[in-house]
Order: structure tokens, then sequence, then C-alpha cells
């Protein structure tokens, strides 16, 4: 019997919308048979900007108790799913700092062939959304993985709209139904992929 593929959800979220996103990727995965690590990165932005911003500031104190990523929780992983608000189009600088940490594993090949796939929100419709997720592909590049995105392979992917990964208009309020939906099938798929290839490798 083959140990359950480890999948690790590495986000960052300011108000909490990527957050949502990221439990119902999580719930997807943990129904597909992973074992699943939620990890937050660690909050970069100075507290003066977070008291600015009271939803900013009760997500930090809400989600206090989640675990911050550590290079660990990638070695581990078989998938890793990545989350990110955009941030005029690119990922948020919180998580390109935890990205740009992990210079040791890449050189030692520690990141390289495992699955990888991303998720994104931003506050109005298209708002940098896909080009978030493939900027986030470039790094995936680079570590040699493989990029397993949600295309239309489930019919909630016609809904949603976007084939490179899970996304969400905040504008519009809280992730609904069918942004949940999208994440949990995004999520599912990047585990059943990883666990054919750790079959495939094992055999």
């Amino acid at each position: 019997m083959m140990e359950p593929v480890h999948v690790a959800i590495i986000y960052y979220s300011a108000t909490g919308t990527v957050h949502t996103l990221a439990q119902a990727a999580a719930e997807g995965a943990e129904k597909a048979g992973a074992t699943v690590r939620l990890r937050k990165v660690a909050e970069t932005a100075p507290p003066e900007a977070v008291s600015a911003r009271p939803e900013w500031e009760r997500h930090l104190r809400d989600t206090a108790e989640v675990a911050e990523a550590g290079h660990d929780d990638l070695e581990w992983a078989d998938a890793v799913l990545f989350g990110t608000p955009t941030r005029y189009g690119n990922p948020a600088s919180q998580l390109r700092a935890f990205i740009d940490t992990t210079g040791p594993l890449w050189f030692q090949g520690k990141l390289a062939d495992k699955v990888y796939s991303a998720f994104t929100a931003s506050n109005t419709a298209h708002g940098g959304q896909e080009s978030t997720l493939l900027a986030l592909g470039n790094t995936f590049y680079h570590w040699g993985g493989i990029i397993v995105p949600p295309g239309y392979t489930d019919p909630v992917q016609f809904r949603s709209g976007n084939p490179y990964g899970t996304s969400h208009v905040a504008g519009d309020g809280p992730p609904g139904e069918v942004a949940l939906e999208a994440a949990r099938h995004q999520a599912r798929r990047v585990a059943d992929t990883a666990a054919s290839l750790k079959a495939g490798r094992a055999a």
C-alpha cells in the first residue's frame, strides 16, 4: 500500500478571500485521498499598513493559528498549490518573498518533478488574474515542476471560466459556490495527477 500523496497549499491572503479559496482547495485534495498541509506565508507589510485597514487586521488575527510555510513543507510535498491575490498583475510580494528564499532547495533539485498549480483573486473583473497565475508558472518552469492547470476538465470550469487556475473577483463579495467548487476540483486534479506520478515512479 503506497503512502498517500502529500499536498501543500501555500498561500497569502490579506483580507481572507484567498484564504477561503485555500480552504476549499484543502477540502478537494483531502477528498481525493491526499494528506494536506495548509500553510500561510509570513506577513511582511508594516504594521501601520495593516492597521489602516480593519478587515486586514481582523484577518491576521483570525488566522493566527494557521502555521507559516517553511522549506520543509515544500520538501515534504508531492504537489503544491500556491494561492495569492493579484498585485498589479503579479503575485503578492509576501508570497514572492517566500518563493525567493527557496534557492537552496532549488539548487539541490528538491523542487523538481513535483506537481504545481496556482489560484488567485483580484478586486475587479480581469484585474490581472491570468497574468498572476502565468507569472507563478515562470517560477515552476525554473523549478522543473510539472504544471497541472484545471483547464476545462470539469463542468464547473465552464462556469468559473479560468483554465489557468481558480480565480475570484473579490469586489463581488466572498467566493461563492462556483469559485469554491472550482478550487476543490483544481486541488483534486492536482492530487490525482501527483498520485499517478507517485504510483508510476514506485512501479
